[in-house]
């Protein structure tokens, strides 16, 4: 249970908020920054709000000011990019192009929302949706709902480019696509966009060439190319 904010201390916030100066701005920034390293390093539960105030060097009172809990600050960080991944995937769906280039998108934009909000959203693969407080209950429907629209967008990519002969049915479209967002999702094990060799473009384009090289047909990507030699030196006869 999330220790409760002084008395009148959400009103305050709330009119700071309201405010809209860039230095509150550049504060709630830095906070997010720091809370976002000790998830990481200590888990989302083993973080206190307390904890978070120490790391910053300053007081819970003066925390309080920025933000109402840990749980408001988590939750509001990754409802944002949430959202915004699955209208993302749901312009990719409804746009242009083959089913193999939607995914190639697809999963390039998922690497880099994973970079962009690190690591926030790398937190919220491990975190359990079911034992979460009820004070947290309508935002864990909502993330759920979410991340299943989010895979039945990938799944109804499947479906389409097994159907137009771009994808090869290698076995159930469920079962792929959980197994591309799985294969993106891993990388919270190893990636850290401040540290790793290779940035988040890199990591998703490889991904995504390695995943397309697998299950599609004749994939037009700018990718090796993939015909059949003997066909290939056909051509050139």
């Amino acid at each position: 249970m999330p220790a409760a904010a002084p008395s009148g201390m959400g009103r305050r916030r709330a009119a700071a908020k309201d405010d809209g100066t860039a230095a509150y701005a550049e504060r709630q920034a830095e906070i997010k920054t720091a809370a976002a390293d000790l998830f990481k390093k200590e888990g989302f539960r083993g973080t206190s709000i307390g904890r978070i105030a120490k790391a910053l060097g300053i007081d819970r009172a003066t925390l309080y000011y920025y933000v109402g809990s840990k749980e408001e600050l988590f939750d509001d960080v990754v409802s944002g990019a949430v959202r915004a991944n699955v209208q993302v995937a749901e312009r990719i769906l409804e746009g242009a192009g083959s089913a193999p280039e939607k995914i190639f998108l697809l999963v390039k934009s998922l690497m880099d929302s994973y970079a962009e909000h690190y690591p926030f959203l790398y937190v919220f693969i491990q975190e359990n949706l079911s034992h979460v407080g009820e004070r947290r209950s309508d935002w864990s429907r909502e993330m759920r709902e979410l991340n299943k629209r989010y895979v039945d967008i990938v799944e109804q990519l499947i479906r389409v480019g097994i159907a137009e002969g771009t994808i090869r049915a290698v076995g159930e479209p469920w079962v792929m696509a959980y197994g591309l967002i799985g294969m993106v999702g891993w990388t919270n094990r190893w990636f850290n966009p401040e540290q790793s060799s290779a940035d988040a473009v890199t990591v998703g384009v490889t991904f995504a060439r390695m995943l397309i090289s697998g299950i599609a047909v004749l994939p037009d990507l700018d990718a090796p190319p993939t015909v059949p030699a003997r066909r290939h030196r056909a051509a050139k006869r």
